[in-house]
């Protein structure tokens, strides 16, 4: 097995259109995603002192982080409008070996810095809401 690239791993928003075509937001030069599962403990006297978990119980989210060069285009536009806005929107998470996961996910949080006489960089934050699933 190789290693995938990096810069194969992009983040796409949805269009809001039926059926949802996806733009890959430019620019990124990192991104990063967690997925977060909550547990319930269904541990009793019976457990001979092992804890137990239920299956498939619990809270299950995705968190994405990316962050890169402003670049002006479209689908940066449609973040910033939902970040402003508190909109959720589709999303798009597209990987090397074509798998793709998709699901609803609010701006949590958008950065934008820049030195004088140099790029203008930003960073954001994205909250699932609802299920996150495989396209």
């Amino acid at each position: 097995m190789t290693a995938q690239s990096g810069a194969a791993f992009l983040l796409k928003i949805g269009d809001g259109a039926s059926p949802t075509a996806y733009e890959t937001v430019a620019g990124l030069r990192t991104t990063q995603m967690t997925i977060n599962g909550d547990t319930v403990v269904v541990t009793h006297k019976e457990s001979g002192g092992w804890r137990e978990l239920l299956s498939g119980a619990g809270t299950r989210s995705v968190s994405v982080s990316a962050s890169g060069i402003f670049l002006g285009s479209e689908a940066e536009n449609r973040v910033r409008a939902h970040a402003l806005s508190g909109a959720l929107d589709a999303y798009e998470l597209s990987f090397e070996d074509g798998a793709k996961m998709r699901g609803a996910f609010l701006v949590q949080r958008l950065d934008y810095s820049g030195d004088f006489n140099g790029e203008r960089t930003y960073s954001m934050q994205l909250e699932s809401s609802g299920e996150v699933v495989p396209a």
